[in-house]
């Protein structure tokens, strides 16, 4: 899965419109390999981008269900974070050899 395009559901409060149409733009870019469509290409990336963020909202909200706790986002936040901090450190070792 793509690093930039974030867990959404199980969150308390729910992921807000504004998150789902983020993840659907970077859906939507790594599908079509463009992060700036030309004119010629906009409106139909434009209705990609609004129909993946409808279909979104539609699952996360209206059909998926859990019995599990909902998530809390800070501390999935910190999560995230060790784990870029394991990767950077990863990468430093290979550079360096140590």
């Amino acid at each position: 899965m793509c690093r930039n395009i974030k867990r959404l559901y199980n969150f308390e409060p729910p992921a807000t419109e504004e998150e789902m149409e983020a993840s659907a733009l970077q859906y939507v870019r790594k599908l079509s390999g463009m992060t700036s469509p030309s004119e010629a290409n906009r409106e139909a990336f434009d209705r990609a981008v609004a129909e993946i963020t409808a279909i979104t909202k539609r699952l996360l909200l209206e059909e998926l269900v859990t019995t599990a706790s909902p998530r809390d986002r800070d501390v999935e936040a910190e999560r995230a974070r060790e784990r870029g901090r394991q990767r950077e450190a990863r990468l430093l070792e290979k550079l360096t050899g140590h």
